[in-house]
C-alpha cells in the first residue's frame, strides 16, 4: 500500500473551492498527526527538513469540519 494511501483526506468532498482535483488538502496519517498540500510559500526560509505551503482559509474550515471540531 503507498503511503499516501493510508492518509485520510479531509478535504476535497466537492463542496470547497477545489473538489476532487490534486489541489490544497489536509490528511490526517495514522497516528493523528495531519499532512497538508499547497502552493508553496517563500514567507520565509524554514529550518532543514521543513518546507512551507499555503493553504486557503477554506480548507483549514472544510478539515476542521470533517472531524467534528
Amino acid at each position: 500500500m503507498s503511503e499516501r494511501a493510508r492518509l485520510t483526506r479531509l478535504t476535497g468532498n466537492g463542496n470547497g473551492e477545489c473538489g476532487q482535483g490534486d489541489c490544497p488538502h489536509v490528511y490526517l496519517t495514522e497516528s493523528g498527526s495531519f499532512i497538508v498540500q499547497g502552493d508553496i510559500s517563500h514567507a520565509f526560509t524554514p529550518p532543514d527538513g521543513e518546507g512551507l505551503v499555503e493553504i486557503p482559509e477554506a480548507i483549514l474550515k472544510e478539515a476542521i469540519r470533517a472531524l467534528g471540531w
